[in-house]
This record gives C-alpha cells, structure tokens and sequence, in this order.
C-alpha cells in the first residue's frame, strides 16, 4: 500500500513539474507578431459599421495590428485617455482635438483618418401618432447629451439649417450621453437624439419612433474621426498607415456589400442586436450617406466644423487644417 502511495506522488510530481515546464518554457507563437494598438471608441454604435468590418475581416491583424478597442464613452474623456498614454489612438469627434489644440496644448492630437463625414443621431419620439414635424419639437423636452459634444452641436446646427428657433426647444444637455437612451426608457424627455443600435433598442423597450435624422439636416463635417497625440504619429507614422489602409479596406467593403452581407459580419460586436434589425440599421445608414468614401478628410469639411464650433462660441480662432488633419490615406 504505501508502495503505491509512493508511486502515485511520484507521478503527481513528474505530472506537476512537466505543468510547470511547460507553464515557465517561453511559450512558441505560432501566429505572425502583432503590434498592440490601444483605441478609445466613444461608443459602441452600428453607426461604426466600416471599423467593426475591419476587425472582423481581421484587416488590422492582415497589417499587422492587434486591436485593442476600449469604451469611452464622451469625446472628452477620449482626448484626454490619448493625452494621458492611457491609449494610442482616440476615436472621437474632431471637435474634441480642436479644444486641445485651441487650449496650447503643445503635444497636440493630429486626426489622421476619417470614418463619418456626417452625424449617424436620430430623434426618437414618444408620440408616434402623427406625422413629425420639426416644430413639434416647441415646447418640449429633447435630450441632446452634453453641450459643446458634436451631438448637441449637430442637432443645434440642423435645427439652424431648419429655420427651427432652437430656443422654443427645452434642451436638455444634463444627461450624459452613455445615459441618454437609458433616461429616455426611463420616462424623461418627450424627445432623445440617439445613435444606432440604442435608437432601435428605445423604439422597441418603450414604444417610441424615429422621426428624423440629424445628418441629413446638419451637412457633412468630420464627425467621428482617428486621432492621436502628435509625437506619436510623428514617431509612428508607418503604423498608423498601415492602420488606416485596413480600415479603408473596412469602408470599401461595407460600401460595396449589401447591408444583410454587412450585418452578418458584424454581429459578433453586437450581440444583443437581431440580424435583421442591424441590417435595418445599416440600410438607414446607407441611406443617408454617412460613411466616407475612403478615410481621406478634406479641408471644406474641417472649415465646415471650425465654423459650427465658432458660431456656437466654443473656440475664437481660426483652426489651421493642415496642423489637426495629417492625412495618411492619399
């Protein structure tokens, strides 16, 4: 018996000191060496579609990258996670890189890439008994997230290209934009301003509608943009050319795909999303013209923003295109 005993800790320790070689043995990789890029996204949103094609197409592995997505939610908070290294790259509104720079911030963020030219919100209504109008909106509460975010920005902008007197409008700016579509559920404002897939999810929990979109009616700007601090670009150029050739290819295929082609390839990053609603989603983002075509920012978008952000007197002065916009795609 103690024969035995003995025999049976022999083979625990052959087994255990073979788990531990092979836990302490440098492990071999097998794959092709990636470089980790870190990305503050300022949230989830089919209204992303290109990125997330891209990563799931493995075009960012095919250049060489491991992705790193990390959620953010408020373009404020992404500027200043690519200010404080806490990440590489920051997936925002330019808007937010404009503050910084127009702040004296020396090391600066450069937007590099482009992914929306116009804003992907919809106002979503409680009252789905009639035909909407933009003066239904008189008197009543619409939740618009914070002031000075490219959100609030854009719907004040579409409600001036409207003729719609923005100040019979009870605009709520309190709530935090991860907080909107849950606040309106939750039975505040007659009115939210939302982005895919949380306007779908709105209509569905609380019987609301989509009324109208808000890029349809604000104009083209670089709304959701690739930025990154510009000592890094400067150091990392040929990384992040690489980077935005695989979200090229991202846009190029969502754009040449059809949208149930699209949704499909995308679902894993939404998975309490049905296909056919993602594919509703997409088909309305296709509609309304809101991704570029390439990731290529042009000078009269960025002017079209430096003058939003003048108008509404969130900056004073001219913002030079060819300081903030660095671009990689050509």
């Amino acid at each position: 018996m103690k024969r035995k005993i003995i025999t049976f800790i022999i083979i625990l320790l052959i087994l255990g000191g073979g788990i531990l070689y092979l836990t302490l043995k440098p492990q071999k990789n097998n794959s092709k060496d990636l470089t980790t890029i870190r990305l503050a996204e300022v949230t989830h949103s089919a209204f992303y579609t290109p990125l997330y094609v891209a990563i799931e197409q493995g075009y960012f592995e095919d250049a060489g990258i491991n992705l790193e997505l990390i959620l953010t939610p408020g373009a404020d908070k992404v500027s200043a996670a690519v200010l404080s290294n806490t990440v590489e790259i920051g997936f925002a509104g330019t808007e937010s890189a404009t503050y910084i720079y127009d702040g004296g911030e020396k090391d600066y963020l450069v937007t590099f890439a482009g992914l929306t030219k116009r804003d992907g919100q919809f106002i979503v209504s409680r009252d789905c008994s009639k035909d909407f109008k933009l003066e239904d909106l008189y008197n009543h509460e619409i939740l618009v997230g914070r002031a000075g975010g490219m959100p609030a920005l854009n719907f004040i902008n579409a409600m001036k290209n409207s003729n719609i007197d923005i100040s019979k409008i009870k605009v709520n700016y309190a709530i935090d934009f991860a907080a909107l579509s849950g606040t309106f559920i939750g039975g505040v404002g007659d009115y939210v301003n939302l982005f895919e897939p949380t306007a779908t999810t709105a209509v569905n929990v609380a019987k609301a509608c989509i009324v109208e979109s808000i890029g349809k009616l604000s104009g083209e700007v670089p709304y959701t943009a690739f930025y990154t601090r510009k000592s890094f670009l400067n150091n990392n150029k040929d990384l992040l050319t690489k980077f935005t050739q695989a979200l090229n290819k991202g846009i190029a295929y969502t754009l040449n795909h059809d949208s149930e082609n699209v949704a499909q390839v995308i679902l894993p990053q939404f998975p309490d999303t049905s296909l056919n609603d993602l594919k509703t989603i997409i088909d309305n983002y296709k509609k309304y013209d809101s991704w570029l075509e390439n990731p290529y920012i042009t000078e009269e978008s960025f002017n079209n923003l430096i003058k939003l952000l003048k108008d509404n007197k969130l900056i004073t002065n001219d913002i030079p295109y060819k300081d903030l916009i660095v671009n990689l795609y050509d």
